[in-house]
């Protein structure tokens, strides 16, 4: 088990080397200015130059990597151009948000989906299958900033039910705060409630078709025991699905916050896109592609406590 443990840390550590190399190089394929966002529009060449210099953008772009590289090592992302702030500063009081509303949607949608997953395995061909099928698909196949503009036009602006944007003034778990999150949380739950649940649904309908099912049946063993041991089975790769959506929904909730101006990472990676700040799309695409390499990281890691064949593979 060690061995498998540390192989996995080796196939991480390139991963994540690569990553911050993408992260890196990729903002500066896009066009524009960094600097323009400080700079007046009538700068002289010096004081353009002295800008440059200031933010160490004046080196050769492997030169300015490697240096990235070491701050960031240190937890040191550098300085925002827009606002002046430190961009670790910036991220940590948004990722906090992105966090709290992921795991409030990654709750709705892993347990609705595992649920309607695992009825529609064991109804599997049955009209019960088809229906959720079908709410499967949908939910997969809606956008999120469409079913989140229709959310807020229904519970907000027609039933006046529940606020349209922002994140309320309370840092805790209170109702107030909880209210500003459901909207969002909803409209991020839906894609991974139709993966989950489409994929629940093959593996139950799989592993129900296996011989040692119909061995325990055979044997009269109880539906409980016949279900634990179905859940046994399903679990390592249920798990990697599961993991593999939480990170989406930590990374891709950029349509969504923007909609809903929820104060997460996703709203700050598209002010940072719209204003060309270099440092803070940097950073922000750094911290949440590192978030979705040990996400994956931790699933391998406990891929094996529910199949030991894994570590022996």
């Amino acid at each position: 088990m060690l061995t498998y443990f540390l192989k996995r840390l080796a196939f991480a550590l390139p991963i994540a080397l690569a990553v911050s190399a993408l992260c890196f190089s990729l903002v500066y394929l896009a066009p524009g200015d960094p600097l323009s966002a400080v700079l007046p529009s009538d700068a002289s060449q010096e004081m353009i130059e002295k800008v440059k210099a200031s933010y160490g953008l004046d080196k050769p772009i492997v030169v300015q990597y490697a240096i990235w590289l070491g701050h960031a090592l240190q937890g040191d992302l550098g300085q925002s151009i827009s606002t002046g702030r430190a961009v670790a500063s910036e991220i940590g009081a948004a990722i906090g948000n992105s966090l709290m509303l992921a795991l409030l949607a990654s709750g709705i949608g892993f347990t609705l989906g595992a649920a309607l997953g695992v009825i529609a395995g064991y109804t599997h061909g049955s009209k019960l299958d088809r229906l959720l099928s079908a709410i499967a698909i949908s939910g997969v196949s809606i956008p999120h900033y469409w079913l989140g503009i229709v959310l807020v036009a229904i519970f907000s602006v027609k039933l006046n039910m529940l606020p349209a944007m922002g994140a309320g003034a309370s840092d805790l778990w209170n109702w107030e705060r909880l209210s500003y999150m459901i909207l969002p949380a909803i409209t991020l739950a839906a894609i991974p409630t139709g993966i989950v649940m489409r994929s629940v649904r093959a593996l139950v309908a799989d592993t129900l078709g296996r011989e040692f099912v119909t061995g325990l049946v055979a044997k009269g063993m109880g539906r409980g025991v016949v279900f634990r041991h179905l859940i046994k089975n399903i679990a390592p790769t249920a798990l990697a699905v599961i993991g593999v959506q939480l990170g989406y929904l930590m990374a891709g909730s950029i349509l969504v916050e923007t909609v809903f101006s929820w104060p997460g990472t996703g709203l700050l990676l598209n002010n940072a896109i719209q204003q060309r700040d270099i440092p803070l799309l940097q950073g922000t695409i750094l911290v949440l592609a590192m978030f979705f390499v040990g996400l994956n990281l931790l699933v391998d890691m406990l891929q094996p406590l529910f199949d030991p064949r894994i570590s022996r593979s």
